[in-house]
């Protein structure tokens, strides 16, 4: 079953064990994947796209 909880920059943060400005910096330099959603300006990703986002990313450390 699909994981359509929306995350944001600090649940990713949370996810992974970076501080909210790593991520924020990540989308920057494109390195994270676009967001599911936008909303008011903020952009939200499925918590399933997350996921899949860190098994693909160099040198990943897995989350939880």
């Amino acid at each position: 079953m699909p994981d359509r909880r929306l995350w944001s920059y600090k649940d990713i943060a949370a996810h992974i064990g970076v501080r909210t400005d790593t991520v924020r910096s990540y989308r920057k330099h494109g390195l994270l994947p676009p967001p599911d959603l936008v909303e008011g300006g903020k952009p939200f990703w499925y918590a399933d796209t997350v996921r899949a986002w860190v098994t693909r990313r160099p040198g990943h450390r897995g989350g939880r």
